[in-house]
């Protein structure tokens, strides 16, 4: 299950783990104009922990997505393999 909101300067994505395995916590992904940021609670830790991903990044994780194993660089909408 998985909500969207928008927010004045972001769109949120919350993603929530369902099923009758071992649960993770909810993933928050905070759209902004220049970066997205992914969050998650560590029980662990007891902290969240952010990771902040640049447009160029975000475009490289859905492309990456779906290839198989290698080294890529994407060009304007060129597909370079290395």
């Amino acid at each position: 299950m998985f909500s969207i909101e928008h927010e004045f300067d972001s769109t949120v994505i919350t993603l929530v783990d369902e099923g009758r395995q071992r649960l993770e916590e909810d993933v928050i992904i905070n759209a902004f104009e220049e970066c997205v940021t992914i969050e998650q609670y560590d029980p662990r830790t007891d902290r969240v922990e952010k990771i902040t991903l640049s447009p160029t990044q975000l475009r490289d994780l859905g492309a990456a997505l779906n290839l198989p194993e290698g080294v890529y660089s994407l060009n304007g909408k060129t597909l370079n393999s290395r």
